[in-house]
């Protein structure tokens, strides 16, 4: 990802719904982030080399930010928690509105293990299978379960309605799709020391 979207210092980054302990890899260069999470839905790092701001709100609606404020929006395994397809739309939109490149991923609906809940091919389970445990967690873990009853996983094709002028990557384990990643920077990135990186072709990675 750094070398894709040619992260380098002092880049203005927004994390929605991120959490700053992705970004405490050492080969991160220092960056000027903001994480926008739901109310308590984050814990704040005091000991970051970054400059990080922490924001409460809603993805699907990142108010008083304007049009392409930030250099690279950030989402990892998010959008499909946001709810139903029009709120997954308007999530999109945001992170295409605020930011001049962004990276977006999600799980693939065709891993064999389910990424919220470790079981294997849940989503090929009949209705009334899939309630059955979600009536059994519910009684341990509501909220956990709550979780995974709001979650939408996307395919790919709707990868690419909600973000057309991305490239789609894919995540692959063993030849099968892990993750969807749709990546979206300016025409020519240049990097502080020179170096150009094309924007990458948009089947290459298919």
């Amino acid at each position: 990802m750094l070398t894709v979207v040619g992260v380098h210092e002092g880049m203005t980054v927004l994390d929605v719904g991120g959490n700053p302990a992705t970004w405490s890899n050492p080969s991160i260069p220092k960056l000027n982030i903001t994480i926008l999470n739901l109310p308590g839905g984050v814990e704040r790092m005091s000991d970051s080399r970054h400059d990080i701001t922490y924001v409460e709100g809603d993805g699907c609606d990142i108010a008083n930010v304007i049009d392409h404020s930030f250099d690279f929006v950030f989402s990892n395994s998010v959008i499909e928690h946001v709810g139903g397809a029009d709120r997954q739309a308007a999530f999109a939109h945001e992170i295409r509105r605020v930011g001049k490149a962004y990276w977006v991923q999600t799980p693939s609906l065709w891993f064999p293990v389910e990424a919220h809940t470790g079981m294997p091919w849940w989503w090929c389970y009949p209705r009334f299978v899939q309630r059955w445990f979600v009536t059994s967690w519910n009684k341990k873990l509501p909220e956990w379960t709550e979780m995974i009853k709001g979650t939408t996983v996307l395919k790919k094709s709707d990868v690419r309605t909600l973000f057309p002028e991305a490239t789609v990557l894919v995540e692959r384990v063993l030849g099968i799709p892990k993750s969807y990643i749709a990546v979206q920077i300016p025409m020519e990135v240049v990097i502080p020391d020179g170096v150009r990186l094309p924007r990458p072709a948009r089947n290459s990675c298919n």
